[in-house]
């Protein structure tokens, strides 16, 4: 807690942060690098975020200068203001932005903002942001392991195994080599389901590969394995075809983590009836737009889920929002991908216990950053 009042808490600063390993490889995995978003205040409070997009790009969104009202770098919009007022803060930005911010990288950068600004006032009143957000609907989550699929369905059955011998209870698999040929598909899942036993619950993520028709025959084909969800078969704007596909098969369709702003997310469940809505903090619009975003879905009748690959910054959000809402499927993607170990030196771990993720009791985010290894990663842009 502040010993000035907190009425007199201001934003100061707001700084991007980008963070990269050595090497890092031609493959669909976000946790190789990483955008923080810092916003320090007058009274030594500081915020943290996280933006799972273009990083440079991003960072030039918030970093860059006034242009005229209507485009401008989003730090600038901040300076001065009350982070407690974080619904004002969030109209603010998207109307000084709105020739470029109404959806996609401009929202994105708002996310981080927006999160880093719940953290501030998290420690400043010594509450978890799920207790600002008027939470409490579970206190952990069931994890589960997040992976690129193995280089063949052998290797992705063995991945498998491995991830059941950790304690998880479900597992999603995702990405390269799906797409490849049909075959090739139903053999990653078919290892996927023999590695994991009849048991546990199997998600399989496509990566945008297939057309409608594409898509349907593949989610027929995957009938017999049991699956939770059969996530992103189709490129984000079929919204038409996301509906032909939802009707037309049992297994449960989800998406969400390419859209930008309830708005779009409005496209995706009325317009592509799916069954699940996936929601990024990183990419949505924050903790301010997430709350209504799952107040959308579940006047739908939908559940909603979090999606990340990033950081643990993104998994403490998510267990945040989580909490807060009552239409979850009680679920947290944990990733697990064994080539990517930027998460694991920047932050705080976060670990399952029995089989059960607790969501945070500390004040804000409750994750502590270690600067040195934010120093350790920076990249000088």
């Amino acid at each position: 807690m502040p010993d000035s009042p907190i009425s007199d808490l201001t934003v100061t600063g707001v700084e991007a942060i980008y963070l990269r390993l050595p090497e890092v490889k031609a493959q669909c995995d976000s946790g190789q690098d990483a955008l923080i978003v810092k916003v320090t205040t007058n009274q030594g409070i500081t915020g943290y975020g996280e933006v799972d997009s273009n990083p440079l790009a991003v960072k030039g969104c918030i970093e860059g200068p006034f242009s005229h009202t209507a485009t401008t770098g989003l730090g600038r919009v901040l300076i001065g203001e009350d982070p407690f007022r974080t619904e004002y803060l969030w109209h603010k930005m998207y109307r000084a932005n709105i020739y470029s911010g109404r959806s996609g990288i401009a929202i994105h950068a708002m996310s981080g903002i927006d999160m880093a600004l719940w953290d501030i006032k998290g420690k400043a009143l010594g509450l978890p942001v799920w207790k600002l957000l008027g939470g409490g609907f579970t206190n952990s989550l069931r994890p589960y392991a997040s992976s690129l699929f193995g280089a063949t369905p052998a290797e992705t059955g063995d991945r498998a195994r491995r991830f059941v011998d950790q304690g998880f209870t479900a597992v999603k698999f995702g990405w390269d080599p799906m797409g490849c040929s049909f075959a090739t598909d139903v053999a990653l899942v078919r290892e996927a389901r023999a590695g994991l036993g009849p048991e546990p619950d199997l998600m399989i993520d496509a990566g945008l590969v297939f057309d409608a028709k594409s898509a349907l025959q593949r989610a027929r084909a995957f009938e017999p394995y049991n699956l939770f969800w059969f996530e992103e078969p189709l490129l984000p704007d079929d919204y038409e075809g996301y509906a032909k596909l939802s009707a037309a098969t049992p297994l449960r369709i989800a998406a969400g983590e390419e859209e930008s702003d309830r708005k779009s997310f409005l496209q995706l469940m009325d317009v592509g009836k799916i069954d699940v809505v996936q929601v990024d903090l990183t990419r949505c619009g924050g903790f301010t737009e997430a709350m209504k975003i799952a107040s959308l879905a579940a006047d739908r009748g939908l559940p909603v889920v979090n999606h990340g690959f990033t950081t643990y910054l993104n998994v403490a959000a998510a267990l945040h929002f989580l909490a807060s809402v009552p239409n979850t499927l009680g679920l947290l993607e944990f990733v697990v991908e064994e080539g990517t170990t930027l998460r694991h030196s920047i932050t705080e771990p976060i670990r399952a216990v029995d089989g059960r993720v607790a969501v945070p009791e500390a004040p804000g985010l409750g994750l502590g950053l270690d600067e040195k290894a934010i120093e350790r990663f920076r990249v000088a842009v």
